[in-house]
């Protein structure tokens, strides 16, 4: 599992709910935050919860906090196996393969924030090390929430280059009449 974090509130209650749901038989969990937001993975570097300094900003937004929740980290702090952090231009980079997927995939919007948990899952399959201390083998299989979709839309068209009504236009499978109709 990769979700992405904030404060740690959402990854806190899926990390919690596994945990409860199947003890020692959970998936392994991986937190993942903005690089120059990481209050969760300084937190787990130093042990108890730490505020992070202000730094210069993220893309995401919706991740960009600096302080754990005191209630997310005591779950976090037993729940989750790992904390990474994702630069902007990995968030970027998902944002822009959702929108254009290959294979027959449908095309999905995902924000800034919401694709988060992907880069990390990307992250780590670039790497064997970092694919064997986490289990991620080739019969794995991956729980990922995209959280949100293009909450400022001409932000995602600026990243995109595309708006996100544009990339769910590609989902729109012809009816029969409109595939058979001449003009």
């Amino acid at each position: 599992m990769f979700v992405q974090a904030g404060v740690g509130g959402a990854a806190a209650a899926i990390a919690g709910h596994f945990w409860v749901l199947a003890a020692d038989n959970r998936p392994f969990f991986t937190v993942v935050e903005p690089s120059r937001a990481a209050c969760l993975f300084e937190s787990a570097r130093a042990g108890p919860p730490i505020k992070v300094k202000h730094g210069a900003s993220t893309v995401m937004a919706m991740l960009e906090c600096y302080d754990p929740s005191l209630v997310a980290w005591r779950i976090l702090s037993r729940a989750a196996d790992s904390f990474m952090t994702m630069d902007d231009e990995d968030a970027i980079s998902v944002m822009k393969r959702l929108a254009n997927p290959v294979d027959g995939d449908p095309a999905v919007v995902a924000g800034e924030s919401g694709g988060a948990g992907l880069a990390g899952l990307l992250k780590i399959a670039s790497d064997q090390t970092s694919r064997s201390m986490t289990g991620l083998g080739q019969n794995a299989r991956v729980f990922l929430i995209n959280t949100e979709g293009a909450t400022d839309p001409r932000l995602y068209e600026e990243l995109v280059g595309v708006t996100p009504a544009q990339v769910t236009g590609r989902n729109i499978v012809p009816t029969w009449d409109e595939k058979t109709s001449v003009s």
